[in-house]
């Protein structure tokens, strides 16, 4: 059987977040030389699923395995994607598919949000002093997702952001949500930076793939948030970006399968 993979991403506006996009396709290729690897959009960007979805069929493929380039499963993982792929199917018919999981906590996704919040504080102390400043307990952590509806997805990102604090050694940690979902970033950042026994420094990382709108109001929030709280310092974290752990996460994915 000849397979083939489709990397659905969930596309952005932002043509930096898109370039990004179809460079971890090319990661992904990389990673996997033994199958054809085509990159497709669920919105906003070209090509879209059932143009990838044609690629592969094209290319001589017998099955598609289909790879949602989602941080958690909600209603994109489990209703939009399967729904567009089925009206594929039905105009080929002879080729077999199936769809893996979401990244969620793969354990490359763990290593690199542990990696970008310490690059965070270190290239903070290093651009104010000009020296490494390790992670301590005066160090909080804010985790922030996009936000979703789901349940489910809400109560994976509060897990990823336990496992995350426990792999370092900072003070408190806490999780929050840019949309759809509370509580609300601003709302936290408020809340952690009022304690009595608040923090020196507050990290927050953003848990998103690529450059895009969201990661720019996102670091606005922080921006807003350090300019009501001049006592404490605020830092954010960069996107995950089109790295070579996020492709090996999505091929652990597809060779769990």
């Amino acid at each position: 059987m000849s397979s083939g993979v489709l990397l659905v991403g969930h596309g952005t506006r932002d043509a930096t977040g898109t370039d990004q996009f179809f460079e971890l396709t090319a990661q992904l290729q990389q990673c996997l030389p033994q199958w054809p690897v085509e990159g497709c959009l669920l919105e906003f960007q070209q090509p879209d699923i059932a143009s990838g979805w044609q690629r592969l069929v094209d290319r001589g493929v017998t099955e598609i395995r289909v790879a949602p380039l989602l941080l958690f499963a909600a209603g994109h993982a489990r209703q939009d994607i399967p729904t567009i792929i089925q009206e594929c199917s039905l105009r080929n018919p002879d080729i077999r598919h199936w769809q893996c999981g979401p990244l969620s906590r793969a354990p490359e996704m763990v290593d690199l949000l542990v990696q970008r919040i310490e690059q965070a504080a270190s290239g903070a102390e290093q651009e104010a002093s000009g020296a490494d400043w390790p992670l301590d307990d005066s160090v909080s952590l804010v985790m922030v997702g996009r936000g979703s509806y789901d349940p489910c997805a809400q109560a994976d990102m509060k897990i990823l952001t336990e496992v995350v604090a426990n792999r370092l050694p900072i003070g408190q940690h806490a999780v929050s949500f840019y949309a759809m979902a509370e509580p609300k970033l601003p709302a936290v950042l408020d809340q952690v930076a009022s304690q009595t026994d608040r923090p020196s420094t507050v990290i927050v990382q953003p848990h998103l793939l690529f450059q895009g709108r969201l990661y720019d109001a996102i670091a606005g929030q922080v921006s807003q948030a350090a300019s009501r709280h001049p006592e404490v310092r605020f830092i954010c974290g960069d996107y995950l970006g089109p790295t070579e752990s996020v492709a090996k996460a999505v091929q652990r994915r597809l060779q769990r399968t």
